[in-house]
């Protein structure tokens, strides 16, 4: 039994990203009738459990010469982060804004309804509370991330079935790049395991500008591919490498939408397997926490180059779609940093934001979201927006693009919320929604079930969040 990779592209088509990650494997099974229950679950015996995982990647050793992604901050930008047993030690993340359409229901605030934040989150920096160092000496049946000892920022954007539009995830990567160096924040990952498959140019496309801004801003992006395999067509480029993407061991957040799927595969009580470059971008972002805390300096493109030099050739597969190969750390391990390389042009931004968005769009009240403008149903100007991120000031305190999205400062370990006042783009006040009843209780949800009851609709979800399956 061997394990199995996966290769990205970066979602955006941009030129200046770690772009990792679609399982090479594609899974076309369609879903079991009902889930599947993995009686005796034996991590140790698991190849792809994250003991696994983190031995043959290499991780391991970067662990054994004093390297866990200590003082390093991964930006998490998804369905939220809920707080079970692997992502509960103190510190272990911090919730920056909610810009999800949860965010107005106090229940639901920054949790995970979805399931997949969590998920992320586990295989990125992910440590069971009683684990200490040295973690390579721990049994398989530890859970450990890819980098136990780095810290998650996450900002939610998206809800129960997750929905949500570029204009959230714009905005969540604005905020990233503008608020990276709050007082004790050191955001240098930014991870997005999602995609759209829009066609228009990473030059002037809104969603490509924002995650160049990150990149030029000296944080190392790491983008999933998105589950339907190499695109020759329009903007998009081959991937940077290959990493892990199937069957992975992750977190579950008990009576989440994931969850409730049929077909599913639960390891015991507390882990679920997951697959799809969804999954691999976790992994890559895991790995680039690790060369981040021996190398603080570290360019993004540095990170890049340094991860591409050690990728294990696969002359058996198309370099056009595995890049320079399979994400191999323990050979880079003494590696000292490559040269930055040659600046690119830059990208102007500017374009359609209905067309970054592709064939995804939320719907409320039968009311579906196009056209150049966001959730709040506010114009959003392309030209004037790539003009404020380039100049850091697409944030103004809790207020991007005219309407205030969020609070405007920190209240302990997480940033503070907001009432959204006015309409949003169906012309329905937001103060009118009734929203679920569901909320976190202990280590699971309350209430009724999630499934067919997400708040947003028919929405960006789905195929959108680079996850083939959950079996």
């Amino acid at each position: 039994m061997t394990p199995t990779f996966g290769w990205s592209l970066d979602y955006t088509g941009a030129r200046r990203r770690v772009s990792v990650v679609l399982p090479i494997v594609l899974l076309t099974t369609a879903l079991a009738a009902t889930s599947v229950q993995a009686s005796g679950y034996d991590a140790a015996s698991d190849v792809n459990s994250m003991a696994s995982t983190t031995d043959y990647t290499g991780a391991q050793a970067w662990w054994a010469a004093g390297y866990t992604g200590q003082g390093v901050d991964v930006a998490l930008i998804d369905s939220g982060i809920s707080p079970v047993e692997g992502l509960n030690t103190p510190g272990k993340f911090v919730y920056g804004p909610d810009l999800s359409l949860e965010s107005q229901a106090p229940n639901l605030a920054h949790l995970d309804t979805f399931g997949h934040g969590t998920f992320m989150a586990g295989l990125i920096a992910g440590r069971d509370s009683a684990l200490t160092a040295p973690y390579e000496a721990a049994p398989a049946s530890a859970y450990r991330g890819m980098a136990p000892d780095a810290r998650i920022v996450s900002i939610k954007v998206a809800v129960a079935d997750g929905g949500t539009d570029v204009s959230q995830v714009i905005a969540a990567i604005d905020w990233v790049v503008q608020h990276r160096n709050d007082d004790g924040l050191h955001i240098r990952v930014l991870n997005i395991s999602y995609g759209t498959n829009s066609s228009q140019w990473y030059g002037v496309d809104p969603l490509a500008f924002a995650v160049e801004q990150a990149w030029d801003a000296g944080i190392v992006v790491v983008a999933a591919a998105g589950n339907s395999g190499y695109q020759a067509k329009g903007s998009a480029r081959a991937p940077d490498f290959v990493a892990p993407g199937v069957h992975l061991q992750g977190l579950r957040v008990p009576g989440s939408w994931i969850d409730n799927l049929d077909g599913k595969t639960l390891l015991g009580e507390r882990f679920m397997r997951g697959s799809g470059t969804s999954e691999s971008a976790a992994i890559a972002s895991g790995a680039a926490a690790l060369i981040l805390s021996k190398f603080p300096n570290a360019t993004p493109d540095q990170v890049k180059r340094l991860i591409r030099s050690g990728a294990y050739d696969m002359p058996t597969q198309n370099t056009r779609q595995v890049g320079a190969g399979e994400l191999r750390l323990a050979t880079i391990l003494s590696s000292p940093l490559p040269a930055s390389g040659l600046p690119l042009p830059a990208a102007v931004g500017g374009g359609s934001i209905e067309l970054a968005r592709g064939s995804d769009h939320l719907t409320r009240d039968g009311v579906v979201l196009k056209g150049e403008r966001d959730i709040f149903g506010k114009a959003l100007n392309a030209d004037l927006l790539a003009i404020l991120e380039a100049a850091g000031n697409s944030w103004s305190g809790g207020t991007w693009n005219g309407s205030a999205w969020t609070g405007n400062s920190w209240s302990g370990n997480s940033w503070s919320g907001n009432s959204w006042s006015g309409n949003s783009w169906s012309g329905n006040s937001w103060s009118g929604n009734s929203w679920s009843g569901n909320s976190w209780s202990g280590n699971s949800w309350s209430g009724n079930s999630w499934s067919g009851n997400s708040w947003s609709g028919n929405s960006w979800s789905g195929n959108s969040w680079s996850t083939s399956s959950w079996s």
